[in-house]
């Protein structure tokens, strides 16, 4: 049997990035909150943390994370229920979740509103590239994510949402620039070109020359932007291109236009809905919402 306060000083190590802060968190000594860690160390017969400057969850530690956020859940259902029998006022249950920031700031926050405000759900939300969320599940650090990856880990189901689609745009003025004097697009003026990217994950550009141009791990310029707004802006204003989905394309203001650097030749990336098998009431809740809500990504 595992020790709820060894468990718990686990949870507030990782939650607040060292001993100290945890320490403060659950109103102990340091030295009280290491030897919770070391006796569940011994217990377990392995390491849950990587000591260091920045202290970091092994993959015991990460499953037992997973593990601890799980039972916070199902309390929170338990105390829900009594809540209501009672007539007290409403319980608001945390969800931590891991979207991709297109996914974000398109059909997934417009379509959960309504039920995170019926249900009492409150978000933590993680935003990374949509090949990277799944490592937050993996980690613990969330309780579902919407991700590239097709294939669930144990414990968890992969549903699929359908296809984001992908187009590369820039200013009209700069895909003029690309192009040769018969109008077609040169790859060697486009990889002259800066290109305007969300962060430092973002492979979409990349598939794209692989998929169109057929060039593998091509060099060229590159603005990083990680934010939805800007990134739109910086497109718009001539900066340089990139790739934007449908949904953005569809939804901007016609005063600021983005033309295709190479017509009709889309990237489509098939999203996942990975949560956990078992699950409380008001992470099903949620995963009904997106599912339903992602109908978007299938038309």
């Amino acid at each position: 049997m595992l020790d709820a306060r060894q468990l718990e000083a686990l949870a507030a190590v990782l939650e607040h990035g060292g001993f100290g802060s945890a320490a403060a968190a659950l109103n102990l000594t340091l030295s009280a909150v290491s030897l919770r860690i070391k006796a569940l160390e011994t217990t377990l017969g392995q390491r849950v943390l990587v000591r260091g400057k920045v202290v970091r969850a092994t993959p015991a530690g990460q499953s037992l994370l997973a593990h601890i956020k799980q039972v916070r859940l199902m309390e929170a259902d338990l105390l829900e229920g009594r809540i209501q029998r009672s007539g007290v006022g409403a319980h608001w249950q945390s969800l931590s979740v891991a979207v991709n920031a297109d996914s974000l700031s398109s059909w997934f926050l417009p379509a959960v509103a309504p039920v995170l405000a019926r249900y009492h759900i409150l978000l933590d939300l993680v935003i990374d590239d949509q090949d990277h969320t799944h490592e937050a599940l993996k980690s613990g650090d969330v309780a579902a994510c919407v991700s590239t990856q097709a294939t669930a880990m144990r414990g968890c189901m992969a549903e699929s949402l359908g296809v984001m689609r992908y187009r590369c745009v820039g200013s009209p003025a700069l895909v003029q620039k690309c192009q040769t004097r018969s109008g077609v697009v040169s790859a060697h003026r486009l990889l002259a070109t800066p290109a305007v990217i969300f962060n430092r994950k973002d492979g979409l550009q990349d598939l794209f020359l692989a998929q169109h141009f057929d060039l593998q791990t091509p060099q060229y310029p590159r603005h990083h932007v990680p934010a939805v707004d800007a990134f739109e802006s910086a497109l718009a204003s001539g900066m340089g291109w990139g790739m934007a989905s449908d949904l953005l394309l569809a939804a901007r203001p016609s005063q600021l236009p983005l033309v295709e650097v190479l017509p009709g030749s889309a990237v489509d990336v098939p999203l996942y809905w990975h949560h956990w098998i078992r699950e409380s009431t008001a992470a099903q809740r949620l995963t009904h919402a997106v599912k339903a809500a992602a109908k978007v990504l299938r038309t």
